[in-house]
Parts: structure tokens; C-alpha cells; sequence
């Protein structure tokens, strides 16, 4: 068992919780996940990794319910405990693996939408511990949505816009993009999490800045192990899945258009059932071993 330490709420149906899971915590890297189970009876529900503590031992997750599981899920409090709580899954940042010299010399943007704001803190905050400065941008409908905040802006230099204006800057983080480069600024590598519509959106602009682009196709897991097929999508042409290949790709070369006609296929059975017929032998097979 799994025992959270601590669980708040963010924003507006938007939860955090802080759990115990010391080997979990201790081979982290960002850019990973996890699959968490409440109980028996729960769903297997993959989430990106929002923060971790190797000496404490602790993992920290960010969700909004979005289904039966995640909504029993966000009814936990400070004393339950998950009943699985398996990770790290995926592969980690590019980042990671770059020398740190390296990394000094690039201005590196994240683009931060809605829940996907909590993926994109551990890559800035490790960023921050080795040295290296980056900017960020947050995007959410109204400042009934901003989460984040004061982490964020203790390591690195935060822009938070709004849809409506009400907080920070005003309209779509597209347009914050677009202002701060009419500013003189300039970024030689860009990480954009979100809503898909809001990565397609980004890697549009930043194909037209000439600023390379890593977007997360976590929003597109289900099984989050290979097993499902739910996760496949197109890559530069190639079939991939977000969990085992992933979630972590070039974004401008992820079809979007595909993969987000082919969420909406998924969740009926008429819809997998064509699936399967349209894409054969690789409908499933993330992990080479399903048939």
C-alpha cells in the first residue's frame, strides 16, 4: 500500500497529492509517469509525475477526474493509501541527457496548458537545480485555473496568461508566445504539455519561429504499459505509442489531426472495432507481445 501524506486542491476540480512511494521516488527522472489503482475495483490510471523527493521518499501526482476512478480517486484524503502505485514508466526528458554545459548555452521555453502545467514543473525545476534558466509560460481558462504558480516562479521566469484576461496576461498561450517574441525574446528549444489541441496549436507557431519543439502525448494513454493500442499515433509517419516510445516527442512531427480523430474512435466499441480492422498487425503490439 501506497500511503498519501498529503492531498489538496489545486483549482476547480483539479487535485494534488503527495504519496509514499520511496522506490518509485528514488529512480524518477521528469518527463516520466506512473500507474495509480485506489483499490481492487479501480482503474489503472496513468499520471505524469508533477514533482518527487528521493530523500523523503515521496512522489507528488496532479489530476482532474475525468471518470468514475479518478473521481472515487479525488475523494482520498491524507491518511489512504493507493493500492498500486507502479513507476517510473516512459522515457525521461531529452534534457536529461544533455551536458549541462550544453544546456546553459540554449533559452529553453515550456508551454504549460491546464493540467498539463504539472508535467512541465519537474522539468523547469530541474532545470533550476543544475543551474540553468528557463522561461515559462502558463496558460488556463480564468485564474480559477492557474496552478502552479508560486513553484513555478521559483524556479524560473514565469508568464501566466488567461483565456478571459482575468489574470495575468491576456488570450491563449499561443499569443503569449507570439508578444514575448515581438519583445526580443528568443528560445532555441521549447517544451509545450497540454490539452492536444493546445500542443497542435504551439507546434504551428513554433514551426513558423524556427524553434524546435518536444510536446507529451500523455493525454492520449489508457493502459499506459503498451498492452491497450490505445496510444498509437503517428510520428514523422511512423507508428508509435506514447507509452512505451514515449510520452515525449517531436512535436512537429506528431500527426495531431490523427491522433485526436483517433481518441474519440477509441472510446466506443464500434470505433476500436474499425480501428483494429484499419491498422492490422499494429493496432496493438506497443510491448511486441499482445496479439
Amino acid at each position: 500500500m501506497y500511503r498519501i501524506l498529503q492531498a489538496d486542491k489545486l483549482a476547480a476540480n483539479i487535485y494534488r497529492m503527495v504519496v509514499e512511494a520511496p522506490r518509485v521516488a528514488a529512480r524518477c527522472l521528469p518527463g516520466q509517469f506512473l500507474i495509480a489503482k485506489s483499490d481492487e475495483e479501480g482503474e489503472r490510471i496513468p499520471l505524469t509525475i508533477c514533482d518527487y523527493d528521493r530523500e523523503a521518499g515521496t512522489v507528488t501526482i496532479v489530476f482532474q477526474p475525468v471518470g468514475a476512478s479518478t473521481t472515487k480517486m479525488a475523494e482520498l484524503k491524507a491518511g489512504d493509501s493507493f493500492m498500486d502505485f507502479v513507476g517510473p514508466l516512459g522515457r525521461p526528458s531529452d534534457l536529461v541527457d544533455e551536458p549541462i554545459e550544453e544546456l546553459k548555452k540554449k533559452k529553453i521555453l515550456f508551454i504549460a496548458g491546464g493540467v498539463g502545467t504539472a508535467p512541465v514543473y519537474p522539468q523547469v525545476k530541474w532545470l533550476h537545480e543544475q543551474g540553468v534558466q528557463a522561461d515559462a509560460i502558463i496558460g488556463a481558462k480564468s485564474k480559477d485555473f492557474v496552478i502552479l504558480e508560486k513553484e513555478f516562479s521559483e524556479v524560473c521566469n514565469l508568464y501566466v496568461t488567461t483565456d478571459d484576461g482575468s489574470y495575468g496576461r491576456s488570450g491563449m498561450v499561443t499569443k503569449c508566445l507570439e508578444d514575448l517574441v515581438a519583445e526580443g525574446h528568443e528560445y532555441d528549444h521549447c517544451v509545450a504539455i497540454g490539452p492536444m489541441i493546445m500542443m497542435k496549436f504551439v507546434c504551428k507557431l513554433t514551426e513558423k519561429l524556427g524553434i524546435p519543439t518536444i510536446v507529451s502525448m500523455n493525454p492520449v494513454m489508457v493502459d499506459g504499459t503498451g498492452m491497450c493500442g490505445a496510444c498509437r499515433l503517428l510520428v514523422g509517419g511512423e507508428v508509435k505509442f506514447a507509452c512505451v516510445d514515449g510520452p515525449e516527442f517531436d512535436g512537429h512531427k506528431v500527426d495531431f489531426d490523427q491522433a485526436m480523430q483517433r481518441m474519440q474512435q477509441y472510446k466506443t466499441e464500434e470505433g476500436r472495432a474499425m480501428l483494429k480492422l484499419q491498422e492490422g498487425d499494429t493496432h496493438h503490439g506497443g510491448c511486441g507481445q499482445c496479439s
